[in-house]
């Protein structure tokens, strides 16, 4: 099971939210709530509505579906933070100057999978040799050694 969530135009740079984001890819969704929960950084709280939107879909998508569900098996499989368009403001400055303002934005974009493993394939019977078999690869072997040793005198 896979869903997404994107937030866009979080009032927030992109560099800024990176850094907050650079700590929850790849991890369990549980890890990376309790990351977002704790952290001081202002980004984390913006990436955690994300974050519990994507869950959401994966949920709604496996309701659809009629698939079970479990939330502790989700992982974070895709969580990149892009640009977004920057505001242009202007401030005065001295001697009737304006400075510009740049007031960035940023798109985030989180994927959550399941961390389903593989159903282990069913057991193939082992393979029996026959009581010829390892008689005759005795034999090749021993034409090898002599072929060896004539190629050598």
């Amino acid at each position: 099971m896979e869903a997404r969530a994107i937030q866009r135009t979080v009032r927030q740079s992109a560099r800024k939210m990176r850094l907050v984001i650079d700590l929850i890819r790849g991890c369990g969704v549980a890890e990376a709530d309790a990351i977002l929960r704790f952290s001081k950084k202002r980004a984390a709280k913006q990436i955690h509505k994300v974050l519990k939107s994507a869950v959401a879909n994966a949920q709604q998508a496996a309701q659809r579906q009629g698939a079970p569900f479990d939330a502790d098996q989700l992982r974070v499989k895709y969580a990149v933070v892009n640009e977004g368009a920057t505001l242009k403001r202007f401030t005065a400055a001295a001697m009737g100057r304006a400075t510009p303002i740049k007031k960035r934005t940023s798109h985030v974009e989180i994927h959550v999978a399941s961390d389903a493993v593989p159903a282990p394939a069913a057991k193939a019977t082992p393979v029996t040799a026959t009581k010829a078999e390892p008689k005759r690869a005795a034999a090749s072997k021993k034409k090898t050694q002599k072929q060896t040793k004539k190629a050598s005198k």
